[in-house]
């Protein structure tokens, strides 16, 4: 009885226990795709504010919001796509390594570039403009070089997968009308009569009756030959 009671213990921890690590599991899931909408929502808000800014506030402010805009763009697009692309192809994992590092002096250039935006003195931010419009230059030439990149591989994998499937296709097809390969022979004409009035190949019987000498067609009558069953012919003189 103690035995079957400390089973039912044990069953009913592990349930407890089993429940609360699928609670943990589908709020920590939860709270992470909360994160990510909030994150999402945040980063949408902030980049309509800067294409609001690029196109009402004119001056060093405008292309303030308009370098943070096309770096912001560049590098979240590059992001997709090595994340996308490294799922299926393992050789870009390295890229993706080469992508943080660009990415760290890309989070320093937006720092930079965000308190730039609430700077009251317009001097300073006006003589730092192209030292930082350089910098960004550089830092979303290099994340575009790395997208088109990937892209480019993507498509060669796609043209060479589709060059070897229309091979295939090209000779599985020929097999299928195999008999359109097959040249249709045409009827001979019959061979010309020889001059010795045959006509068509020498079979060997012909060979054998040509090799026999000709007899007459009609010939001297010979003597019948004799058999002992047959009565002897009687003479003409007997009676």
């Amino acid at each position: 009885m103690e035995a079957v009671l400390t089973v039912i213990v044990l069953l009913f921890v592990l349930c407890v226990v089993l429940g609360a690590y699928a609670t943990v599991k589908a709020i920590g899931a939860a709270k992470r795709g909360v994160d990510r909408t909030i994150a999402q929502a945040r980063r949408t808000v902030e980049e309509t504010t800067l294409r609001a800014r690029t196109l009402a506030q004119p001056g060093p402010a405008g292309e303030i919001a308009a370098l943070r805009l096309t770096l912001r763009t560049s590098m979240r697009a590059t992001q997709e796509a090595l994340h996308a692309g490294a799922v299926e192809d393992e050789s870009l994992k390295e890229s993706l390594g080469l992508f943080n590092r660009l990415s760290a002096h890309g989070y320093e250039l937006d720092a930079e570039l965000k308190r730039l935006e609430i700077e009251p003195d317009r001097g300073t931010v006006a003589s730092r403009l192209p030292e930082l419009r350089e910098r960004t230059e550089r830092i979303t030439h290099s994340a575009d070089s790395l997208r088109w990149a990937a892209h480019d591989r993507a498509r060669r994998f796609a043209d060479d997968d589709l060059d070897t499937l229309s091979a295939q296709i090209d000779v599985e097809a020929g097999a299928l009308r195999h008999w359109t390969t097959e040249e249709p022979t045409a009827p001979s004409w019959p061979e010309a009569p020889a001059a010795d009035g045959r006509t068509g190949p020498e079979t060997p019987r012909s060979r054998a009756s040509r090799d026999q000498p000709t007899r007459p067609a009609i010939g001297p009558r010979g003597q019948r030959p004799a058999y002992s069953w047959q009565k002897k012919p009687r003479p003409e003189s007997t009676p």
